[in-house]
């Protein structure tokens, strides 16, 4: 991997703490993701049911959608493959703690949407790239196969986020505003990833000595 995160957006790497408690719990891990690859194929699915009136967006939407169920089902043939038990992780704070700066009426609620996405797409594509160099055990070297795999994947994707949002910015005549309105996402992003989290998830921020 050549970049350690996507400049553009996101303003700090991945903690090394984190990286440390990922190599340790592959499994916790491996069956995170698999449930933010579900949510990124729900999250598609909403917005073609929220702007069903932009054939652009929903069709490029559709088409995310089920390039994230293509890896979620790559994700769940390693787990089968690896004999993970599965369980139920509750969720992390990461994608709630975006969308709370989301505002909840329109225009504007369309770009924070995007720029939303945006961030969490670019987030796990720098962990992909991150892990791919920190994964060394014999299991890790399986997960590290497949998110070397999948981190071109999450770099479109967030740059399709990060368009859709210049998009309706413009559409709204908010685009001398758009980019403002990325660094506040952009600071609150940071603050998630670098404070201390009570839950160690794919998206979590630096674990706290109590992470679970």
């Amino acid at each position: 991997m050549t970049a350690p995160f996507a400049p553009e957006l996101l303003r700090v790497p991945t903690p090394l703490s984190w990286l440390e408690r990922a190599s340790a719990s592959p499994e916790v891990l491996l069956i995170d993701h698999a449930n933010c690859e579900k949510k990124a194929a729900s999250t598609a699915l909403a917005l073609m049911f929220a702007y069903a009136e932009d054939l652009e967006l929903t069709a490029k939407m559709s088409r995310l959608a089920r390039e994230e169920l293509r890896h979620y089902e790559q994700v769940a043939k390693l787990i089968r493959s690896l004999k993970i038990a599965p369980q139920r992780l509750s969720p992390g704070r990461y994608a709630e703690g975006l969308r709370r700066l989301v505002a909840k009426a329109e225009p504007q609620r369309e770009i924070d949407l995007m720029i939303c996405g945006a961030f969490i797409e670019a987030r796990s594509c720098e962990r992909f790239a991150r892990l791919t160099e920190h994964l060394t055990t014999p299991m890790g070297a399986r997960l590290r196969d497949l998110f070397a795999g999948l981190h071109a994947a999450e770099a479109r994707h967030y740059q399709l986020y990060l368009e859709l949002a210049r998009r309706a910015a413009a559409r709204g005549e908010a685009s001398e505003l758009i980019e403002a309105r990325i660094e506040e996402f952009a600071a609150l992003e940071a603050d998630l990833i670098t404070r201390p989290d009570a839950l160690f998830r794919f998206h979590s921020g630096a674990p706290d000595d109590g992470a679970i």
